[in-house]
């Protein structure tokens, strides 16, 4: 087969045929696997000769650490492939399992259950739980390998994306390319998939273990017709992840409220971050207050314990527009980068918290040199960025207590006040490399995400000229109380 290049997939004035894949070469014999680090992805392409399948896999090894007994007893026994055999997603594990994720494009059409089972060497009732989960997707035509697929990759994907291969496949007639690689969630067990449709398969969904030791009653601050106010917890995730739509604030609070119709998330906030959270009963109010966010009549203030002091007033930065995290920011204006703005209302010395309290929210020992006193700021947010808090108030010397990922980088910067490339004391660089590299060395002073609460609360939210306002109740640091009695 000549090879295609992948812009001429489809022809014939812009509709999209499509044909059943047919066996295709092998590439490896074994099943492969790859290092992943923050910067960029390993792509392995292989194909089995005995399975007839094409794989794309990508995860980052470690190793497999689970305390819970029941998910040990079930998740340790070795498959062909060299993963351990699953039985069910519950109960949940109290860690996290290594990223795995599978992708897969079907030969042979028929239930998607069935297929993903036999492919993976999955059980039927853990692959039903993946579907239920959200962490099972499928798109028409196959997505085009990254750019660190090697040549041979290439060519196998052009080969299985042939217009010979795909011209009958009806059900891609009148579809651009766009459109019929777009990827969309398989919502019941019993989904017929053609051949030739793509998977990707998230193994190892993100978990929410807090999720199960939550009253969520008691976190309900209002109901009203058109939305839900939560309280939400630290450790958990607003409305879900890419791979995990079940453990999620929106749908505990639905089942708490014993809603038939389940919450509609309306914001976000980062899943370490406790406070005010509001869900919409409807579409119509979710988009009501998506607007009411676009025309800046949502007003949000936070209470934020710091490791050192902050003066009053508006503090400006930066951010680099890029969707990965951790968020780098400048005072100075660089074109192209996000503004961010947010006003520090009042600043006053508290306690540390104790280590009782700290233990009980799992907060991180990030190692800031003193801990008698801590900072208790209250903040309203300007603009709304994704870790916008965080990151400014770590660029000012003041990271949040327990912040993992940005007090590292603070307390770097504090003991080398040039490593920052876009601190107060950036040096001048050579040349575009040596920024570039210098950039990679401050990422890499960063930590990782904190596994369950770092000392940030979104304390009030308000909206229509404060018709509608809701406080949360105090945050973690002020309490006495811990994670397992169920707050």
């Amino acid at each position: 087969m000549s090879s295609v290049s992948f812009s001429s997939i489809f022809t014939n004035n812009g509709r999209s045929l499509g044909a059943p894949v047919s066996l295709l070469r092998t590439l490896a014999s074994t099943h492969a696997s790859c290092h992943r680090n923050i910067y960029k992805s390993n792509v392995i392409l292989y194909f089995s000769s005995s399975n007839r399948n094409f794989v794309c896999e990508s995860w980052k090894r470690h190793v497999f650490t689970h305390t819970d007994t029941a998910a040990t007893a079930a998740a340790t026994t070795p498959s062909s492939y060299g993963y351990p055999e699953y039985h069910r997603l519950l109960p949940c594990p109290s860690q996290n399992c290594p990223p795995r994720v599978e992708h897969l494009v079907v030969s042979e059409g028929g239930p998607v259950l069935e297929y993903i089972c036999r492919e993976l060497n999955l059980s039927p009732l853990f692959v039903a739980d993946l579907i239920h989960f959200g962490a099972v997707y499928y798109a028409l035509v196959c997505p085009k390998p990254p750019l660190t697929a090697t040549p041979e990759q290439m060519r196998v994907f052009k080969e299985v994306t042939d217009p010979s291969v795909l011209s009958k496949r009806s059900s891609i007639k009148g579809k651009t390319v766009r459109e019929a690689q777009k990827t969309f969630r398989i919502t019941h067990v019993d989904q017929i998939v053609e051949a030739g449709t793509y998977l990707r398969v998230h193994v190892h969904p993100k978990r929410f273990p807090r999720c199960y030791d939550i009253d969520w009653k008691s976190r309900i601050i209002a109901v009203t017709e058109s939305h839900v106010v939560l309280d939400k917890p630290a450790g958990t995730s607003v409305g879900g992840t890419t791979d995990n739509i079940e453990e999620s604030c929106a749908t505990f609070a639905s089942r708490a409220l014993g809603l038939t119709t389940p919450l509609r998330t309306t914001h976000q906030i980062d899943n370490c971050t406790e406070g005010c959270v509001v869900l919409a009963r409807t579409q119509e109010y979710c988009s009501i207050f998506h607007r009411k966010i676009r025309e800046k009549k949502v007003k949000k203030l936070y209470l934020a314990l710091t490791a050192a002091p902050l003066p009053v007033g508006i503090m400006t930065h930066y951010m680099r527009p890029i969707n990965i995290a951790p968020r780098l920011v400048s005072e100075d204006f660089i074109k192209g980068w996000y503004l961010c703005q947010l006003e520090v209302m009042e600043c006053k010395k508290v306690p540390w918290p104790d280590a009782t309290v700290g233990k009980a929210y799992s907060i991180e020992d990030c190692g800031w040199p003193s801990r008698d006193y801590a900072y208790e700021c209250k903040i309203k947010l300007l603009t709304g960025r994704t870790h916008q808090v965080r990151a400014q108030l770590a660029a000012c010397g003041a990271p949040i207590v327990g912040d993992s990922m940005y007090m590292p980088a603070a307390i770097a910067q504090l003991s080398s006040p040039g490593l920052n490339p876009f601190g107060k004391c950036q040096k001048e660089y050579a040349s575009d490399d040596d920024k570039e590299m210098a950039v990679i060395e401050w990422i890499s002073q960063h930590g990782k995400e904190p596994s369950v609460a770092i000392g940030l609360q979104a304390c009030r939210i308000s909206w229509d000229d404060g018709e509608c306002c809701y406080e949360a109740r105090s945050p973690w640091w002020r309490c006495k109380c811990n994670v397992g009695s169920g707050v």
